[in-house]
């Protein structure tokens, strides 16, 4: 019997992997006992800060590429994407409700999974932790006072607003380049109009954190109003650039704020890249200098998260077990992968080094000429200055030389699947699954 503790992504992932090999499995989560703060649903992989799975692009794009090795290996996160995506461009998005709502009936349908409802309070002496970065309470502590994890930072999440409550006639629809179907909502701005919101932003109120909370905030999902305050335009050549869109007339405007269906009815939209730790009320005020939102009904503010993370480079095998301990397991955001996917990619390969034990087999991460297989290695080399990592070509063994980017990514992401389709062959043999 294999003990699972966490049901987020990462949980899901694994278990799921194993259970549907008839591995025995016991899957662990708090909720509906008990919620994080950050989480509103009882279902299983919910998303909690953005319902985008990134890029999906094989060919051009780290993450992209990564949701493409693990869509070769069976992974439960990208099937649930698929039956759940909604129209995003170039992007994977998904309806949050059908995606965490496929995952559950999944796990809750395997006859090898068996679900227990209570609050892990130690670690145990095996199995796989997936508790995510908002571990806490008492098996924090117990990680903290056994490992030495004491490491944390924080991200936020971005507003959601009401479809019928934006002014369409103050916006106009299309994917940045061209890319996509025209699934993005965009609400220009002109140059008074976007000082004045980015004088707003950087003047207003934020949520107050106490002191136990502060602490890095990770670049990767930095506030907006961090941002803006680097600089008067640092937002114009980030979250509110205009390059790549023009309006009905072709005209590039100053700056833009892109929308993102929320869910597959769209009757929600997501701020691109908005998150932010403002007060609620202040948010409500600042957004709503965007002519498009100026009377927009916010069905979910934004809010900031602790997220925990282990020093993993100096705790971690490459197969995400404990060095001190192989018969226990890390997985998820805890480990010190950042982002929806990658977190899910480490929950499906600790799931495959189980397996390949269970059966015998060399438990060994694939070679870092593959996105998963670079990320493993990451987390687990060591790192004076180590960071949550997110997937990206520069953790890749570089070994394609070519001027040309676009080619060079082409070349990095073949390389990659014929590694993955090599690492798969070590698990179940030529053309095996």
């Amino acid at each position: 019997m294999i003990r699972i503790i966490g049901a987020g992504l990462a949980g899901s992932e694994a278990a799921y992997y194993l259970g549907s090999r008839g591995v025995e499995v016991e899957l662990v989560d708090m909720k509906p006992q008990k919620f994080t703060p950050a989480h509103e649903s009882a279902n299983f992989g919910e998303l909690v800060c953005s319902n985008s799975l990134k890029s999906d692009d094989i060919w051009g794009n780290a993450c992209g590429l990564l949701k493409e090795e693990m869509r070769r290996l069976g992974s439960l996160t990208m099937a649930a994407a698929e039956v759940s995506r909604v129209p995003a461009g170039g992007a994977l998005a998904v309806d949050r409700e059908k995606f965490s709502a496929y995952i559950t009936e999944k796990l809750r349908a395997c006859p090898y999974i068996h679900i227990i409802c209570e609050e892990v309070t130690s670690l145990p002496e095996k199995g796989v932790i997936a508790t995510g970065p908002l571990t806490g309470g008492a098996l924090y502590k117990d990680i903290e006072e056994k490992l030495g994890a004491s490491l944390h930072f924080y991200d936020a999440s971005a507003p959601i607003v009401a479809a019928d409550s934006i002014d369409l006639d103050r916006t106009f629809t299309g994917d940045r380049y061209g890319k996509g179907t025209g699934d993005y909502i965009n609400c220009p701005l002109t140059k008074e109009q976007y000082e004045a919101f980015v004088e707003a932003l950087t003047s207003a109120e934020r949520a107050t954190l106490h002191d136990f909370e502060k602490g890095e905030i990770f670049e990767g999902c930095m506030p907006l109003e961090v941002m803006a305050s680097r600089g008067k335009d640092t937002l114009r050549f980030g979250t509110f650039k205009p390059v790549g869109l023009a309006d009905e007339s072709g005209v590039r405007p100053y700056a833009v704020l892109q929308l993102r269906k929320e869910n597959e009815a769209g009757t929600s939209y997501n701020l691109v890249g908005c998150q932010t730790n403002l007060k609620f009320g202040e948010q409500k005020r600042v957004f709503s200098l965007i002519p498009a939102l100026a009377h927009a009904e916010f069905e979910r503010y934004g809010v900031m998260h602790r997220n925990t993370y282990l020093p993993s480079d100096r705790l971690l095998n490459n197969d995400f077990s404990l060095r001190s301990n192989p018969d226990l397991f890390f997985a998820g955001q805890i480990t010190g992968v950042e982002g929806y996917v990658e977190s899910a990619m480490s929950g499906l390969f600790a799931g495959i080094h189980i397996w390949n034990r269970l059966h015998g087999k060399l438990s060994e991460a694939p070679e870092d000429t593959c996105v998963s297989g670079a990320l493993a290695r990451y987390i687990s080399t060591e790192n004076k200055d180590f960071q949550p990592m997110n997937a990206n070509y520069g953790i890749l063994r570089q070994s394609v030389c070519v001027r040309d980017k676009k080619e060079k990514k082409r070349r990095l992401g073949a390389i990659a699947l014929e590694e993955i389709e090599r690492f798969k062959a070590t698990i179940y043999g030529e053309g095996g699954r």
